[in-house]
């Protein structure tokens, strides 16, 4: 049994339902169909996170069945949803929680475009302002692993580790995306989808200009640290 303090119980409470309402947004920007996909989020002053059940109907998702998860992927008993099984990711976003600190949300979707450059096993290179601005650089292509333990969670550090992609193209799975809480974490998701699909769109017309390494450069850090609203607002 966990003793939560205070403190840590409204945590808890916030990110339940900053992760449950995030759901919306896979459906709503067409990321994903059925029950597939998922976000959670790390619980600020505590070694836990919250994730979406397991094959649970979008519609039926409230903060109430979010499921509250120790850093080892573990459910934390008589805790609000604790008698549901957690996503098939959990393991994955554990993994990721415990190797990389700063990571606050992570997403995974099946989205129909970047899906279609992992199943190429190809990273999306960064030819448009739009991605030096958001990632960075290429989105890079992560190794193959088997749902169930945390294989993913693994190739998802391994790969963005040092990297300043806040996604991952899991080879022949799908995307997973990382940022410093949910909602930055399914912002990154969504401009993902975006991205694939308008560089797939340019390569059928014919090789896309590459952008010069300094411009990326100099695009990514006017959009991180001086694009948008003080105080954080995009």
């Amino acid at each position: 049994m966990i003793a939560l303090s205070p403190e840590v119980q409204v945590a808890v409470a916030r990110v339940r339902d900053e992760v449950a309402a995030l759901h919306a947004e896979l459906v709503r920007n067409g990321l994903v169909v059925w029950t597939g996909g998922n976000v959670s989020g790390r619980v600020p002053g505590a070694d836990l996170f919250v994730i979406k059940p397991s094959g649970v109907s979008y519609d039926d998702l409230d903060p109430a069945n979010m499921i509250l998860c120790t850093l080892d992927g573990e459910v934390v008993p008589d805790t609000p949803g604790s008698d549901r099984s957690p996503s098939s990711d959990t393991a994955a976003h554990a993994y990721v929680y415990r190797h990389m600190t700063d990571v606050g949300g992570v997403v995974h979707t099946h989205s129909t475009y970047a899906t279609a450059w992992a199943a190429r096993g190809e990273s999306i290179p960064c030819v448009i302002t739009a991605m030096a601005d958001e990632f960075g650089g290429d989105i890079p292509v992560g190794p193959f692993a088997i749902i169930g333990d945390d294989s993913i969670g693994r190739g998802i550090v391994e790969t963005l580790s040092g990297h300043r992609s806040r996604a991952v193209l899991m080879q022949s799975h799908g995307p997973f995306t990382i940022g410093r809480d949910a909602r930055d974490a399914v912002k990154a998701a969504v401009m993902l989808e975006d991205v694939a699909r308008t560089i797939h769109i340019a390569r059928q017309l014919g090789d896309p200009l590459p952008i010069e390494r300094a411009a990326v450069d100099a695009l990514f850090d006017r959009y991180q640290n001086i694009y948008g609203q003080p105080g954080g607002a995009a």
